[in-house]
């Protein structure tokens, strides 16, 4: 492999726009260190659920720290059995983030949404971005897996931005319905045992206009058109009812539903600027991750839901939208957009309501080629994971998660050309295998011990 020695401003922009593995972009240089393409003709557009959820924020960003060498050094220690029990679990998270870094390094997308990467709970804070951009993104990985010989070409993001989040945010209600009003998980307006964590992020190649990104963090969920009340619904097993309630009753008080927000993360409407022959293409990056539709009486599965909804009704243009800059309306008429991240639901299995993922695949604003059609994203790993855990599930090639279901979305509008997609997930025979299943790995070889437990999905668009 080619090493380079940046010795200069012109090299680093150079080398920087090289690394970014676009061959159908003219790139023009200047002479600060800004990374500039013009005329794309082709755009890469990924979601990515990281599992990089860690106890702390301060646990993910001192992952992001450690050096290259450092990180060699504990690598090859984990693997030869030398391994200090006090670095074990570092070192099992160094190989963790490598071999997702080797995932990224390997499709190359140009810009990538990635759930589960915490932060401070505002974003303001990127440590842990520009972390991972430096000491893993930036260093050539393996696609053979830990320890295997450094063969993919470093990948560079000079725009990213991580937003702020509801999982953690102590609302000061009695959300869980357990009697008591304290901070934790349970009376969060999100999941999170701290404000910040299964947060998301955005790295792209094309510069994010930051000053029209919209974020709905502090909606109600109230406000969304059709919505009520949750109530509860699943009563199979009592115990999960909470003391003085009943199957059948509003999960919810008056008072608190008229204060509930809908996003359990955020919704967040962020452009991005691409220049092409005909001048600059704005996208529009519909990012969310929605709460799991289970773990309680059924108020996950209709917030689920609603979290999907949103954006069913946000791409019609509908009025009633407001944000957190106070902004009224949904997206405009004609504009392009891709729909990303984990939502959780699938229109064909699970625990969730299909019926409104259904929905959403069927609006015909949405690209059909790709939700209905001949380039619905797939992959052979997939396929043979189905067969391997023995799961039921009506297009086993269309799964996104080692659970068996198809969660994960690169969603893209119907005005957007899309000329490709898929999901990768190698197969037992197919290069890049132990990025997925290593058995020397963690305690089972697999999942979030290796790399996710969830899959990168990518649509390429063509201007």
């Amino acid at each position: 492999m080619l090493m380079k020695t940046l010795i200069s401003p012109v090299a680093l922009v150079i080398s920087a726009a090289l690394l970014t593995g676009c061959d159908d972009t003219e790139t023009k240089y200047e002479t600060d260190t800004k990374y500039v393409p013009v005329q794309t003709t082709e755009v890469k557009v990924a979601t990515y659920n990281l599992s990089f959820d860690r106890n702390t924020f301060e646990d993910l960003v001192a992952e992001m720290q450690i050096a290259p060498a450092k990180q060699k050094e504990l690598v090859t220690a984990y693997l030869d059995g030398t391994i200090a029990e006090t670095d074990k679990t570092t070192a099992e998270k160094v190989i963790q983030i490598r071999n997702v870094a080797a995932i990224i390094q390997k499709n190359r997308p140009n810009v990538l949404m990635m759930a589960e990467y915490n932060n401070d709970g505002t974003g303001k804070d990127k440590a842990a971005l520009t972390g991972f951009q430096a000491n893993y993104l930036s260093v050539a990985q393996s696609i053979d897996g830990a320890g295997g010989e450094a063969n993919l070409e470093p990948i560079e993001y000079p725009h990213f931005e991580s937003y702020s989040t509801n999982t953690g945010l102590f609302s000061g209600l009695d959300l869980d319905n357990n009697g008591k009003i304290e901070e934790g998980p349970g009376d969060s307006w999100g999941f999170g045992w701290y404000h910040g964590q299964y947060a998301f992020a955005l790295m792209s190649q094309y510069e994010i206009d930051t000053e029209n990104t919209r974020t709905f963090q502090t909606f109600k969920w109230k406000d969304l058109e059709g919505e009520q009340i949750p109530t509860i619904t699943l009563c199979d097993d009592p115990q999960k009812i909470p003391d003085g309630m009943n199957c059948g009753d509003e999960w919810y008080s008056t008072e608190e539903w008229e204060k509930v927000r809908l996003s359990s993360k955020n919704h967040v409407d962020a452009p991005i600027i691409i220049p092409t022959k005909n001048g600059k293409e704005i996208i529009h990056l519909l990012m969310s991750h929605p709460t799991p539709p289970v773990f309680d009486t059924g108020k996950n599965k209709a917030q689920n839901a609603a979290e999907v909804e949103f954006w069913n009704q946000y791409i019609q243009g509908k009025e009633f939208f407001y944000d957190d800059a106070g902004q009224n309306g949904g997206l405009a008429d004609g504009a392009k957009f891709v729909i990303m991240g984990d939502q959780n639901l699938e229109p064909l299995a699970g625990d969730g309501e299909s019926d409104v993922m259904k929905a959403l695949h069927d609006n015909p604003l949405v690209n059909q080629k790709v939700m209905n059609g001949e380039l619905y994203p797939t992959s052979y790993g997939a396929a043979e994971h189905a067969v391997d855990k023995a799961l039921d599930h009506p297009q086993p090639n269309r799964i996104t998660s080692t659970f068996g279901l198809g969660v994960d979305y690169a969603m893209p509008s119907a005005n957007l050309n899309i000329v490709d997609a898929g999901v990768y997930w190698a197969a037992s025979y197919e290069e890049g295998r132990k990025l997925f299943n290593d058995a020397r790995i963690g305690q089972y070889g697999d999942g979030k011990s290796v790399s996710s437990d969830h899959r990168m999905v990518w649509i390429k668009a063509k201007f």
